[in-house]
Formats: C-alpha cells, sequence, structure tokens
C-alpha cells in the first residue's frame, strides 16, 4: 500500500521540504506516490499532473514529483510557466540525484533534497509575491491499492 511505503516521520520531512521550497516562491510543488505504474511513466505522471489540478494555477509554475517504488520509475513533470525558465538538462539532474539517493535507500532524503532543488529554480524564477496564495495543497498524495 503506498501509504505504508514512507514512515510518519518521514512523511513529515517531505512535506516540510515542500513547505521551504514553497516559501520564497509562488510555485506549486506536490508529491504524488505510488506502489506500481502499468503504463509509460511520463504519460502516467501526466495524468496525475492534470488529476491533481497542477495545470490550473495562475504562473502555471508547479512541479509534480511522481515515485512508483514498487517498479523503480520516478518523474519529475514541471508546468509550461517553469519549463520555460529552466535550463534543458534541469529535471534529468535532479531525477539523477534522486536515482543515487534510491539507490542507497534514502527515499525520503533524496526525495527532500531534489524539492528543495526544485525550490531554488522556483524561487529564482518565481519569487514569492506578498499577495501569493498557496494554491495547492503541500499534503503527500497517494495511489489506490493494487
Amino acid at each position: 500500500m503506498a501509504e505504508s511505503f514512507f514512515t510518519e516521520s518521514q512523511k513529515q520531512e517531505i512535506v516540510k521540504a515542500i513547505k521551504k521550497a514553497e516559501l520564497r516562491t509562488s510555485g506549486e510543488i506536490r508529491v504524488h506516490i505510488e506502489q506500481k505504474c502499468k503504463e509509460d511513466v511520463l504519460d502516467h505522471a501526466a495524468y496525475i499532473f492534470k488529476k491533481l489540478d497542477m495545470h490550473k494555477t495562475e504562473l502555471r509554475n508547479g512541479v509534480l514529483f511522481y515515485v512508483s517504488y514498487e517498479d523503480h520509475k520516478l518523474a519529475i513533470l514541471g508546468d509550461a510557466g517553469i519549463n520555460a525558465k529552466v535550463p534543458k538538462d534541469f529535471w534529468q539532474r535532479i531525477k539523477e540525484h534522486m536515482v543515487k539517493e534510491f539507490k542507497i535507500n534514502n527515499y525520503a532524503g533524496g526525495l527532500s533534497e531534489a524539492i528543495l532543488m526544485a525550490g531554488e529554480q522556483l524561487r529564482e524564477h518565481f519569487p514569492y509575491q506578498k499577495d501569493d496564495v498557496n494554491e495547492l495543497s503541500n499534503e503527500i498524495s497517494f495511489g489506490k491499492k493494487q
């Protein structure tokens, strides 16, 4: 069951990283965890991105971290606004960092570090505005039981 992949403490660590990353940006970050992904990981992550209404942020600056742990699949999707600003290899570099950490079983730490890395780019290109509203939940979402 996806909800039990992380301990409560690890879930709190990840949510804390999301809050910290979003503190200085108008960007939005979500994390979605599933047990299995039965289709192309990018296609499925795009489906989850839409299902979580991430494409509805005002500045189109949402970022989704998608992990399917049993299949060892992950994807990082940025919306059009952020993708227009970051270097071409930016998401790939974050993904490589996550894979390196995941290989040593540092799932929560690797994901949290990746979130903070994305937050730095969001801060640079979409700085916090005094009238900023948290448009999306910071809580981790989980896929259905397989």
